[in-house]
């Protein structure tokens, strides 16, 4: 899913590149920058850098939540609100099995917190039944079992493709949690885009969870950081496990003061995204193909799902979005997301209109050229191995089928 590119060369080729594969290669903005240079400063460790402490403040203001800390990452957010929720050994998470902290967080929470995940099935619109998490959770286990202690969910959801989770189920899984007194954390790297999906508040979309994290350096541009938020309670337990992992700021402003202009710039032009997002999704659609789909209603924010028919292997179709012919029409190099039968793009603030339309046409480009060779191997393009396209797909099928 990671694959690294060497930009300098295509860069000095004069092919126009288009990085969509996640929202997390975008690069602060001007803005930012001035912003990060003229930042004032101080230990934050000890509590004493000013700008750290004003985006702590206006993030717990923005939220509605009791108080914030700004930390390294999402993952680390979620590791110390798991740490904090799961206080006593032989605890237990409730999730969806295409959640983050359980598939993309390298099992941190067996590896480093010492707790068990439970998984419910994930629904294709990032929601779990209801029913079965009443099911899974654990009524005055004995001492054979895990201690259920937390719920997790992820909004919006990414691999279901960049879903925004309804406030309803929302409401519904916190009145399940308050019936068995449980907390419920939100994975909300990008709550943001949720929010301007839905045209409400950030705090509206955080209402029913007790803790919650959204990244600062995905869709809302910043280099570096993400925000953690619950009561007063949570985050003083919090800043204690965030300096045990290793997490301990000190003159952290300097990167804080990317994300107060993130808050006054950033939020509401997350829309621009979501209508690139949709752009790519409608020139894939439009090719009405049996072989590469996407679901236009399914298109939510800034990620864009495709599925592959399982005779195409995603890392071949990935390579040649990623090259360039020199008979090729357009010139562009689009760099993407593959994995299992899909590939993934996503847009951030560095993809604009023009980017957006280039990289449409490559990819649908590209697309009609695969499904051709596939149709007709003898047709002539010289750009594909049909054999070893072929060949991949199955590798890959029976890796898979290998391992289950």
């Amino acid at each position: 899913m990671y694959e690294k590119i060497n930009i300098d060369l295509m860069n000095n080729s004069g092919i126009r590149i288009v990085d969509l594969r996640s929202d997390t290669v975008s690069r602060p903005t001007p803005e930012m920058r001035e912003a990060m240079y003229r930042a004032a400063v101080g230990d934050d460790v000890y509590g004493e850098d000013p700008t750290v402490a004003e985006l702590e403040t206006r993030a717990a203001e923005l939220l509605d939540k009791e108080q914030a800390v700004f930390v390294a990452s999402g993952t680390m957010a979620n590791l110390i609100a798991i740490m904090v929720h799961c206080n006593q050994r032989g605890s237990e998470i409730i999730s969806g099995d295409h959640g983050h902290t359980f598939k993309f967080e390298q099992g941190g929470t067996a590896q480093i917190a010492g707790v068990h995940t439970a998984v419910i099935k994930n629904n294709e619109d990032g929601t779990f039944s209801i029913d079965d998490l009443r099911k899974k959770i654990r009524k005055n286990p004995d001492f054979h079992e895990p201690i259920s202690s937390l719920i997790i969910v992820e909004n919006t959801h990414n691999l279901c493709g960049g879903k925004v989770l309804p406030l309803e189920w929302l409401e519904k899984v916190q009145n399940v949690a308050q019936e068995h007194n449980l907390p419920v954390h939100m994975d909300g790297a990008r709550m943001m885009n949720a929010a301007v999906y839905l045209k409400v508040p950030p705090s509206r979309i955080v209402k029913d969870v007790d803790s919650v994290c959204f990244c600062l350096s995905k869709g809302l541009g910043c280099p570096v950081g993400a925000i953690l938020a619950g009561t007063s309670e949570f985050i003083a337990k919090a800043r204690r496990v965030r300096k045990a992992i290793g997490g301990g700021w000190r003159q952290a402003g300097i990167i804080a003061a990317a994300g107060l202009v993130a808050f006054d710039s950033m939020i509401d032009r997350l829309q621009e995204d979501h209508n690139h997002a949709y752009q790519i999704a409608k020139g894939i659609a439009g090719l009405n193909s049996r072989y590469f789909q996407v679901n236009l209603s399914e298109i939510h924010t800034n990620i864009v799902i495709m599925n592959l028919d399982p005779k195409i292997s995603p890392k071949l179709a990935q390579k040649r979005l990623f090259t360039v012919y020199a008979t090729d029409p357009v010139k562009v190099s689009v760099q993407c997301s593959a994995r299992d039968d899909w590939i993934r793009f996503v847009t951030c603030w560095e993809v604009s209109d023009e980017a957006t339309k280039m990289a449409m046409e490559k990819i649908v480009f590209v697309l009609t050229e695969i499904e051709r060779e596939i149709q007709d191997p003898g047709c002539g393009t010289q750009k594909l191995d049909l054999a070893y396209l072929q060949t991949q797909a199955a590798i890959e099928a029976q890796s898979k089928k290998s391992k289950l």
